[in-house]
């Protein structure tokens, strides 16, 4: 279930995914069809454009400052925030600043 990612040790997230210039890293940690976790990291001005999820998506800030946008209200996030960008609803965000996140995505059981 895990993979990309050492067991039994204390992590840092942060520390697990490196930013690249003028581009977008992902870092997959869990993935099956329940849920999948992925680490990412964004230079400044990239971003995912607006989409729809089939599954609720947890987003935890790990590093730096992210411009969320769920169906159209803008939210500004740092360090430390989290926020829900719930599934079937447009979303999209855009690093303000280099950021990391831990992307969960927990999907519908039926």
């Amino acid at each position: 279930m895990f993979k990309n990612i050492e067991k039994s040790q204390v992590l840092k997230l942060a520390n697990e995914i490196n930013y690249q210039e003028g581009s977008v890293i992902s870092k997959s940690i869990v993935q099956n069809k329940f849920v999948t976790v992925t680490l990412f990291a964004f230079d400044k001005g990239e971003g995912l454009s607006m989409h729809k999820s089939k599954g609720d998506a947890f987003v935890t800030v790990l590093d730096g400052t992210v411009k969320v946008t769920i169906d159209d209200k803008a939210y500004m996030l740092t360090i430390g925030d989290s926020i829900i960008m719930p599934a079937n609803i447009m979303h999209g965000l855009e690093a303000v600043e280099k950021f990391k996140m831990q992307l969960t995505i927990v999907f519908p059981t039926e």
